[in-house]
């Protein structure tokens, strides 16, 4: 029987994050707003959502050059009202970051309830997945544009104390997978962003504090050079730091990198 064989097209070596327009979601802190930072040093013009519009206005007094809009990944009806704005005001638009996330301390040995127990997965996968339905059309016009969706290494291997989160996000990934090969012969990459732990606010938590021995984030500073050197060196999965490590262990030790990650929450009452 004969098998398919899937022809990429060629791709160009190296990509350039310069001169470019660019929207992240969730850019208002974090990860994001670093990449914001970075980027506009870059000679960028940069878009950023977020929820929060005291966060948004703070990200903008530190950043006087950044967009700033409102909107919430998670709101399906948010969507086409941000399509429709940053098109008409950023015809050029030819990047999008999906970054946007959530992660929350979830106990399924308790007692959890219905309500919201999904969030992570609303914001971590549904709404990278819609962004990306909006606003492929205005990107598939635009010569060498990017998607670039930021998932975790928890995508890699699940992390205990998130199991939603972990989920999602290696749905993220698997999604982001089959993607790059629909977009093998248009001009759009698709790039998957892994970071290990980093050092944000979102890290230092005061829950993940309380349940976790937590090793020490990567500069959140270090991280986001890291990616942008690897989107401009043409990598398709960027895996900065541990995360790296991260990938080769899910591939040959995945039971017990899971069960090393699990000995890191002392709540869960786990044999050591």
């Amino acid at each position: 029987m004969a098998t398919a064989n899937i022809t990429y097209k060629k791709k160009e070596p190296s990509v350039k994050l310069e001169n470019r327009t660019i929207l992240i979601t969730g850019g208002s802190s974090g990860i994001g707003f670093e990449l914001a930072k970075q980027l506009l040093e870059r000679r960028n013009a940069v878009i950023i959502t977020g929820k929060s519009q005291e966060k948004l206005e703070s990200a903008k007094r530190a950043l006087p050059a950044v967009h700033a809009f409102k909107s919430d990944v998670g709101d399906p009806a948010a969507i086409p009202a941000l399509h429709d704005r940053i098109v008409e005001k950023f015809p050029a638009l030819d990047t999008l970051i999906n970054n946007a996330g959530i992660q929350r301390v979830q106990k399924f040995n308790l007692d959890q309830g219905l309500e919201d127990v999904t969030r992570e997965i609303e914001i971590c996968l549904s709404g990278p997945v819609r962004m990306i339905t909006q606003f492929l059309p205005q990107l598939a016009t635009r010569n060498d544009a990017l998607v670039i969706n930021v998932s975790s290494s928890a995508a890699l291997i699940p992390f205990p104390i998130s199991p939603v989160y972990s989920a999602a996000k290696a749905a993220l990934l698997s999604f982001t997978e089959s993607l790059r090969v629909q977009m093998a012969f248009t001009d759009v990459t698709v790039v998957e962003l892994i970071p290990p732990a980093v050092d944000t606010p979102r890290y230092r938590d005061g829950a993940f504090q309380k349940e976790m021995k937590l090793p020490k984030g990567m500069d959140v500073e270090v991280f986001a050079s890291k990616a942008i050197a690897g989107i401009e060196a043409g990598k398709l999965e960027v895996r900065p730091g541990v995360a790296n490590a991260m990938k080769i262990l899910s591939r040959i030790a995945p039971e017990f990198t899971l069960k090393q990650m699990a000995e890191m929450i002392p709540s869960l009452g786990l044999p050591s």
